[in-house]
């Protein structure tokens, strides 16, 4: 039963997301734009040293890259909570929440449908990336895998979180800007900690490390080279989960925001 409902929910979401093909498009333009001209303007301003996971100098786009998979399953993270908000206001959400499987395993199904768009998602932008040129090692799209999915799970659950507390789809929509852009500029997806660090912004330094988005990148950026980090996985892992059980108390009709009526916030 629980199984059932689980590739129910999953497929519903693809279907979804097949006939809204603009959300393809717009996850994809942004990044895109970043990659053909951000990096070729800064193309020889920021150098980037040999640092790990790099065993040799590398060019600016192609340390940019991990930061922009980050945006794009960043921002799908964002849309899917956008869609369960929208379920929410239409009455769905609440007939799935109300039937006898578990609550919680109805969120987690959600947030491995969010998964899976991230992750496809992804993958679109790294074959548009190798359109452009952006050099990968030659193994990079399997090894990268179990890094997207956990991605793509925490960045879901960042996103359910939010739908906790922002209760109607126009106010959602203005706060995934201040969750996007602020998570994305101060974290390692433009340039690395020593660039900051060598700046003398320590206030920026220190944002960044307390940025989870920063290991989200940083755990993409060495599985990239089939490389394994510990930190970044362990920290995105622990902020996936802490944001999951959060959002199940907060959808919890005697503890959280099913049990309160919305305010007029008209």
């Amino acid at each position: 039963m629980s199984v059932t409902v689980l590739l129910a929910i999953v497929w519903r979401e693809l279907l979804r997301f097949r006939h809204q093909t603009s959300r393809l498009v717009s996850a994809l333009v942004r990044p895109t734009l970043w990659l053909v001209v951000f990096s070729a303007g800064f193309q020889n301003v920021l150098g980037i040293s040999i640092t790990p996971p790099y065993a040799t100098y590398i060019t600016y786009d192609v340390y940019m890259l991990p930061g922009l998979l980050g945006m794009v399953l960043l921002f799908q993270g964002m849309q899917s909570s956008l869609a369960l908000v929208f379920d929410r206001e239409a009455g769905m959400l609440r007939l799935l929440l109300t039937a006898p499987t578990p609550r919680w395993f109805v969120l987690l199904a959600k947030l491995v449908a969010a998964a899976v768009l991230s992750v496809v998602q992804a993958y679109v932008f790294l074959i548009v990336a190798a359109l452009f040129g952006v050099d990968m090692p030659r193994f990079a799209a399997l090894t990268l895998l179990p890094a997207l999915v956990l991605a793509g799970f925490t960045l879901g659950a960042v996103g359910l979180l939010l739908t906790v507390y922002v209760r109607r789809m126009e106010n959602f929509a203005g706060t995934m800007n201040f969750v996007i852009f602020p998570a994305f500029f101060f974290s390692t997806a433009l340039y690395p900690t020593w660039k900051v660090q060598d700046s003398g912004a320590t206030w920026i330094l220190a944002v960044i490390r307390l940025n989870p988005f920063t290991y989200v990148v940083e755990m993409i950026r060495f599985a990239a080279y089939g490389r394994f980090d510990a930190v970044s996985w362990a920290t995105t892992a622990a902020v996936g989960l802490a944001a999951f059980l959060l959002s199940v108390r907060g959808y919890d009709p005697q503890k959280g925001m099913l049990g309160r009526k919305p305010r007029d916030e008209g």
